[in-house]
């Protein structure tokens, strides 16, 4: 439900989004707190529940106000994806931000043996985050050593796959919704089940479907948000 008044932003609200392809998480916020501090002419807190890649689109919560206590509790949700996922090739990011690095030949990978493979990581599993990650390593993000060409190494963290549901296989190309714990890089089991498979694979295109209850139908575009909120003129105190 949006808000009726503006005074109730300051005073906690979550709000859903769907993030733009390319944005950062930290871009989201900026430009609603930059729409929402204009709109009320003073400064507000706003946080974001759980970071989603540049390359990601999909749901993302804002908490504005005193709602930011919250965050915790939204980034402890299990979270859904469609993630499309591309076999026989890799790049160092695990995804496109980065070029290709290998290739390998995939037309030997049939359906059900991609099925087989897929069973392997429902449940608890423990997973290395990608170098290229917001993972932290003696006080700095992971990405910040990636991209200088520094190798790292990252302990492995403990996760959750409740279910991986095959949705579709195009050879080299295959379709998947993933419904797991927070902590988890899809990045990294786009890695993983190429490795399970003798081959390569990245991550090709991501969208986060649902946190906790919350789902993606329900979320506001930044169009949407600026043209409920210039339906609100009276600040109320």
């Amino acid at each position: 439900m949006f808000p009726e008044k503006i005074n109730e932003f300051q005073e906690g609200q979550v709000l859903i989004f769907s993030k733009p392809h390319y944005w950062t998480s930290f871009d989201l916020v900026k430009k609603i707190k930059r729409i929402l501090q204009k709109q009320l002419n003073q400064k507000i807190k706003i946080g974001h529940a759980g970071t989603l890649d540049p390359l990601a689109t999909g749901l993302i919560i804002l908490c504005t106000g005193k709602a930011t206590k919250q965050i915790s509790e939204f980034q402890d949700m299990n979270k859904e994806y469609i993630a499309t996922i591309e076999l026989g090739k890799t790049t160092p990011s695990f995804d496109l931000e980065t070029e290709f690095d290998k290739k390998y030949e995939f037309k030997h990978i049939t359906k059900d043996l991609f099925k087989s493979v897929l069973k392997k990581f429902v449940g608890e599993i423990y997973q290395i985050p990608p170098a290229y990650s917001a993972k932290k390593h003696k006080g700095k993000r992971a990405y910040e050593f990636a991209r200088r060409g520094v190798e790292i190494e990252l302990k492995p963290s403990r996760i959750i796959i409740y279910e991986i549901e095959l949705l579709d296989f195009y050879l080299p190309f295959v379709k998947l919704r993933i419904l797991c714990s927070k902590g988890t890089y899809i990045r990294a089991l786009a890695r993983d089940i190429g490795k399970a498979l003798d081959n390569g694979a990245y991550l090709k295109t991501l969208e986060r479907t649902r946190i906790g209850d919350y789902c993606i139908n329900e979320a506001l575009t930044i169009d949407d948000f600026e043209k409920e909120l210039s339906k609100i003129t009276i600040i109320e105190y």
